[in-house]
């Protein structure tokens, strides 16, 4: 199973295998991994699972739909590396993933 690694804004690290085919926000909150809200329950109507990646991560990704793009402009100090957790699917492509949360959820 992939490792995803999650990263509070405090610094506390929560490295959490999630099965293949999860979302990323969705292995967060099975772990209840703290910083990741999803109150739409992963379906791209919030920003509530809004994380940061890192450029090398980010450039492994596919593209942001727009409805993403959408959703990222309500986010709490959205930036370039920005993405909805809810919108990354796990595989074993992403083992190793880092994620970092901002210091609250829109």
């Amino acid at each position: 199973m992939p490792k995803i690694t999650y990263i509070e804004h405090n610094g506390k690290s929560h490295e959490i295998e999630v099965s293949k085919g999860l979302s990323v926000m969705e292995g967060a909150v099975q772990n209840n991994v703290p910083g990741i809200d999803a109150d739409c329950g992963g379906s791209c109507a919030c920003a509530t699972c809004h994380v940061y990646l890192d450029e090398n991560w980010y450039n492994k990704l596919p593209q942001k739909e727009a409805a993403e793009e959408d959703m990222l402009d309500m986010a709490f100090e959205p930036k370039k590396l920005s993405r909805l957790s809810c919108q990354i699917t796990v595989t074993d492509d992403l083992d190793g993933l880092v994620v970092k949360m901002p210091s609250k959820q829109g």
